[in-house]
């Protein structure tokens, strides 16, 4: 072999070891590059399945609240009727205390406490109940105090000695509180 072939071929073998060199660099490359990419689809798919368990429990907690509050308007579908019977009631109640004379009178008045009963216990049926008044402790929750009375051995201090209009709740709501009179 002449010399030049000597040269060419060394060139051509240094060449050769250039090429390889870089493929092996490039394919080191590709191989840095594809697992950057798996760690940001890695990354990628953690976001989103924090996204997803996210909305899933914010969908759980979105039913829970409607469901609480369908069974609130179930308890309390008879609020608004209830407060706008409880005037008829009354009425009903002053009806009944009138005194009569007369056999028709009487009769009327027994129709009066046919229907006031009933209303009553339709009310009842529904959950809508007097609030206990006499005798019992003031609690501004339940009871609105209009006057006061001083207050004796009989009657001691913040108990109620007679009752101005009869309060009412439904379950533990209060429709209308009873208007009393306190001894102090």
């Amino acid at each position: 072999m002449s010399q030049k072939e000597e040269t060419n071929e060394e060139l051509k073998a240094k060449q050769n070891e250039e090429h390889e060199e870089a493929i092996d660099a490039s394919g080191v490359s590709e191989v840095e590059a594809e697992m950057t990419e798996l760690d940001s689809t890695k990354a990628e798919l953690s976001e989103m399945e924090d996204k997803f368990l996210r909305a899933r429990a914010e969908i759980a907690n979105m039913s829970n609240r409607f469901k609480n509050e369908r069974e609130l308007l179930v308890r309390y579908r008879s609020q608004d009727l209830g407060k706008k019977l409880l005037p008829s009631i009354d009425n009903l109640e002053r009806a009944m205390a009138i005194e009569v004379d007369d056999e028709q009178g009487a009769s009327l008045k027994k129709g009066i406490s046919m229907v006031l009963e009933s209303v009553q216990a339709a009310l009842k049926e529904e959950g809508i109940e007097e609030i206990p008044a006499i005798g019992e402790a003031f609690d501004p929750n339940l009871h609105q105090a209009v006057q006061t009375i001083p207050a004796s051995a009989e009657t001691p201090a913040d108990t109620i000695v007679e009752v101005l209009q009869k309060g009412y709740k439904l379950h533990e709501r209060v429709l209308r509180a009873s208007m009393v009179v306190v001894a102090q």
